[in-house]
């Protein structure tokens, strides 16, 4: 069994995006009372998020753009820029709150007092650009996570692997120039942001620790499970992280409704299982995975619960 910490906080659930938006509250409630239901959940370690320092927002994000999101949410506006970046007077905090999850997770794995961790946060953030807020993100808070392992706990190299479905643009375009980060995407492809092809790669000195898998609408456990074997590991293997973050969005399940792909609930263990074992084999097992997207109300509390369950071993 490994010492699994769990963040999460009733504070995420002040983002209010308005009626019949898919990110939404609800997304964390349901999966909450799931959780707690399990006979395993009390067996988990409870972390508590602090607000993220702006210091750590200024590593992914240019100034001016964090004080147009501060002002837009203090002002009561409904959305940040884009019509999909819907916002309330509370949002720009729980987004610091958010962002600030992952750091707490991080000090403790790295403190040793956990193996490892999951953060059921919201807003998601992969979106997030430098400049700007896009697709339900405020804040890209898995960019910030990996310049806060560099800078505040001195590590060299990070991976990130985002499995939503989404291709995560905002946190590819952060780091596509850094050899020191790198970057593995497995998303529906053509499909929203429009990025994420097989050709984009990373640039300069970034060039080759950039890569994409795209999968085809109808994609299945089989194809992931190929892509994770053919591509994924050996390449991670190559690159020896000294930590893992994950952008675990569970919204490639077949019943979510904002996207085509095909995997079931297990394909989410399994892909779990996998990065934990490049974490054994290179990271002294640090691994710490933030929730991104996930939209189908019945298949998100069993992926997270399934996603738990592999990173407390069992």
């Amino acid at each position: 069994m490994h010492q699994t910490g769990f963040l999460f906080d009733q504070r995420y659930l002040d983002h209010d995006t308005g009626w019949g938006f898919p990110e939404s509250s609800q997304r964390l409630t349901v999966t909450m009372q799931h959780l707690t239901a399990q006979p395993w959940f009390d067996s988990l370690t409870k972390v508590d998020p602090r607000a993220a320092e702006r210091k750590w927002l200024e590593t992914t994000h240019a100034s001016e753009f964090i004080d147009f999101a501060q002002a837009s949410c203090a002002a009561g506006n409904k959305m940040l820029g884009d019509p999909d970046v819907r916002v309330c007077e509370s949002s720009y905090d729980v987004a610091v709150l958010a962002a600030g999850a992952a750091l707490e997770l991080i000090d403790r794995v790295m403190a040793d007092e956990i193996a490892n961790g999951f953060a059921l946060v919201r807003p998601p953030g992969h979106h997030a650009e430098t400049t700007h807020a896009m697709g339900f993100c405020l804040f890209n808070s898995i960019a910030i996570a990996a310049r806060y392992l560099q800078q505040q706990h001195g590590l060299e190299k990070v991976l990130i692997l985002d499995w939503d479905v989404h291709h995560g643009n905002g946190t590819q375009h952060s780091f596509e120039h850094d050899p020191s980060v790198m970057f593995v995407s497995l998303h529906q492809y053509p499909y929203y942001p429009g990025t994420g092809a097989h050709s984009e790669k990373g640039t300069g000195k970034g060039k080759n620790y950039t890569l994409n898998c795209p999968m085809s609408a109808g994609a299945t456990d089989f194809n992931y499970q190929d892509a994770f074997t053919q591509r994924v590991l050996p390449a991670v293997n190559r690159f020896q992280p000294e930590a893992i973050l994950v952008s675990a969005g569970f919204d490639a399940h077949s019943m979510d409704p904002l996207a085509e792909i095909n995997l079931s609930t297990e394909s989410f263990g399994w892909m779990t299982e996998k990065m934990m074992e490049v974490a054994e084999q290179h990271s002294n097992g640090r691994l710490i995975a933030l929730l991104e997207g996930g939209y189908n109300l019945q298949a998100l509390p069993l992926c997270v619960a399934t996603h738990l369950r592999k990173l407390m071993g069992q």
